[in-house]
């Protein structure tokens, strides 16, 4: 009898491929929270969440079965991949993404820094709003803003990593951060929101 929980996802997939079925119900127990996070970021509603996660795994089911995964040492990429296909095919069906027009360059790229951990509880308040504020205004990005965003920040993917995951090139996903922040900053301007980190 195999002991799943120390096994790694890519040899868990691999016994799945081979006919072990409880091994799949350990895989979909560690990835599920994680890629559920995602999707529901991506697509902000609870019930297409629900619907896209769902056709994720089978889809993931299908393509373990038909041979098609090997063990390239990172299994939560891949899945993480074929969701990104299934978001994209549901806007594509429903055409619901908005386009948001740019305005000036600008960065927001101190919403990484080191301040973000400062222990003062004054300055965790401040920046707890500061984030709170970036996530709300983030649901008004397009998806692959969003998703980019969600990757780069909260996943801490690499560019190449997020270009990879989502098909595109290197340069799409940096223009689609780039846009990104151009975005939030012309909202952040539009409402009066301070973007700013406390020390």
């Amino acid at each position: 009898m195999s002991n799943f929980e120390s096994m790694t996802d890519e040899e868990l997939a691999l016994l799945y491929a081979g006919g072990n079925n409880r091994a799949f119900d350990e895989l979909l127990s560690r990835n599920q929270s994680k890629l559920f996070t995602y999707i529901l970021f991506v697509v902000r509603d609870q019930d297409t969440a629900n619907d896209i996660f769902q056709d994720t795994f089978v889809k993931v089911i299908m393509k373990l079965q038909e041979g098609k995964y090997t063990d390239s040492g990172k299994f939560s990429y891949w899945v993480t991949r074929i969701a990104h296909n299934v978001i994209m095919d549901w806007y594509r069906q429903n055409k619901t993404e908005r386009i948001v027009e740019p305005t000036e360059d600008n960065d927001l790229s101190n919403l990484r820094s080191a301040s973000v951990m400062d222990p003062s509880r004054e300055n965790e308040i401040v920046n707890e709003q500061v984030l709170a504020d970036v996530r709300r205004m983030m649901d008004a990005l397009p998806a692959p803003q969003r998703e980019v965003v969600y990757m780069r920040f909260y996943q801490e993917l690499s560019f190449k990593e997020i270009a990879d995951i989502t098909g595109v090139s290197i340069n799409t996903s940096l223009g689609r951060m780039r846009y990104a922040i151009i975005n939030l900053r012309r909202m952040a301007h539009e409402h009066n929101i301070l973007l700013s980190m406390e020390a």
